[in-house]
C-alpha cells in the first residue's frame, strides 16, 4: 500500500478526475451518492488520509465529534456503550472526523455543566449516547452545536435521536418465550429509569395481551435504582418460568442469583436478554437474547450529525434500527408440562 496516497491516485484508479474525487471525499454536490460511495471506499481501500488541519482552515470546523457518555454507563462491569463508541469512533474515522469522547460525570450533570471540549471550542456537535437527565437535554438545546441522542428519546418534538427498536425486539422475543410454551412470564427492569426499558417492557406487555395472558403486577421486577444502580432483584413469591430481562447485563445477574439459590437455567426457568453485549456469551448458559444492530446505529447517527454539520435546519426526528433474536441455550421449551 502506498504511503501518501493523494487524491490524483484515487482519481486514475477510478478513472474519474482529481475534482470529482475531492468534491465526493467533501460530501460536495455535483457527484452522484452511488459515485461518492464507490470513491469513500477506494480511498479507505487505499489508505488515503485527509488533511484535517487544512479541512479545518478552509471550512473553520475541528472535525471533532464529542461523544458524551453519562457517568454511571461506565462503571468497571459496563461494556455496552463504550463498545458502541468504539463503533462509532471508527464510523467517524472512515468520514474524516474523530470522536472525542467525554464522560458526562454525575455532579456536571446535576449542575448543567457543559463539557469542556464545548467551551474549548474543540468540536463540530455531539452524539450522546445513553439517556440523560432531561434539565441536561435542555441545557444542551441551548448551544449552537448539532446534537444526536443515541439509544433513548424524550418527548421533545426537535430532538434527533437513532433508537433500537426496543418495542418490537422485546415483542419478539416474548413471542417466542410464549411459543416455548411458558404463560407465567416476568420483566425484569426498572421501568421508571429509561426511555429503552420502557419501550422493552411496553413490547413484553403487548405480546401478553395478544396472547390473552394477564399482566401481573407481581412480575415487574425492579433492576436498579433511581440513580441507575443494580440492586438486588427480589423474586416474587409465586415464581414464574420465564424471565425477560431488559439487557444482558441484567439477565447474567439475574442467571447468577438464580443459581444461588439452587435453580438450574433453563431446566427450571428461562431467562433471555437484550443486547447481545459481552454477558450473553460469558453467562453460562449462554444467553438467547436480543442483538443491538450497533453498527448501522453507528453509520445512521454520524451520517446525521455530519448533515447537521453542513445545514444547521436539517432534522431528522427519531430512526429506529432494527435488531435480531439470537437463539442460544437459556430457553426450555416446556410445552406439555
Amino acid at each position: 500500500m502506498k504511503s501518501n496516497v493523494t487524491m490524483r491516485d484515487i482519481a486514475e484508479k477510478i478513472g474519474v478526475s482529481s475534482v470529482t474525487v475531492s468534491k465526493a471525499l467533501n460530501d460536495k454536490e455535483g457527484v452522484s451518492d452511488e459515485l461518492k460511495e464507490k470513491i469513500k471506499q477506494l480511498a479507505e481501500k487505499m489508505g488515503y488520509r485527509f488533511n484535517t488541519a487544512a479541512r479545518s482552515m478552509k471550512d473553520g470546523l475541528s472535525f471533532n465529534i464529542g461523544v458524551i457518555i453519562p457517568e454511571r454507563f461506565t462503571g468497571l462491569n459496563q461494556s455496552f456503550y463504550l463498545n458502541f463508541y468504539q463503533s462509532i469512533s471508527k464510523v467517524l474515522e472512515e468520514q474524516g472526523y474523530y470522536g472525542i469522547l467525554h464522560i458526562l460525570r454525575t455532579e456536571d450533570e446535576n449542575e448543567l455543566e457543559l463539557p469542556r471540549i464545548y467551551l474549548e471550542q474543540k468540536v463540530d456537535g455531539f452524539i450522546i449516547l445513553g439517556q440523560i437527565k432531561k434539565p441536561y437535554i435542555k441545557k444542551l438545546q441551548t448551544v449552537e452545536h448539532p446534537t444526536v441522542f443515541m439509544d433513548f428519546y424524550e418527548d421533545e418534538t426537535d430532538i434527533d435521536a437513532v433508537i433500537t427498536d426496543n418495542f418490537y425486539g422485546a415483542y419478539d422475543i416474548t413471542n417466542y418465550l410464549i411459543r416455548n410454551g411458558h404463560k407465567k412470564i416476568a420483566y425484569v427492569g426498572n421501568i421508571y429509569s429509561t426511555s429503552s426499558i420502557q419501550d422493552r417492557f411496553l413490547g413484553y406487555y403487548k405480546s401478553l395481551l395478544e396472547h390473552q395472558i394477564q399482566l401481573n403486577d407481581d412480575y415487574i421486577l425492579s433492576d436498579r435504582n433511581e440513580h441507575g444502580t443494580y440492586i438486588d432483584i427480589e423474586l416474587p413469591d409465586d415464581l414464574p418460568t420465564a424471565f425477560v430481562c431488559n439487557c444482558d447485563q441484567v439477565a447474567h445477574n439475574l442467571i447468577a442469583k438464580l443459581k444461588d439459590l439452587g435453580y438450574q437455567v433453563p431446566n427450571d426457568f428461562s431467562v433471555v436478554g437484550f443486547d447481545n453485549d459481552i454477558y450473553a456469551t460469558i453467562t453460562e448458559p449462554s444467553l438467547t437474547t436480543v442483538e443491538v444492530n450497533i453498527e448501522e446505529m453507528s453509520r445512521t447517527a454520524v451520517g446525521f450529525i455530519h448533515e447537521k454539520i453542513r445545514d444547521k435546519d436539517k432534522s431528522h426526528g427519531r430512526v429506529q434500527i432494527k435488531g435480531n433474536i439470537v437463539y442460544r441455550d437459556s430457553v426450555k421449551n416446556i410445552k406439555g408440562n
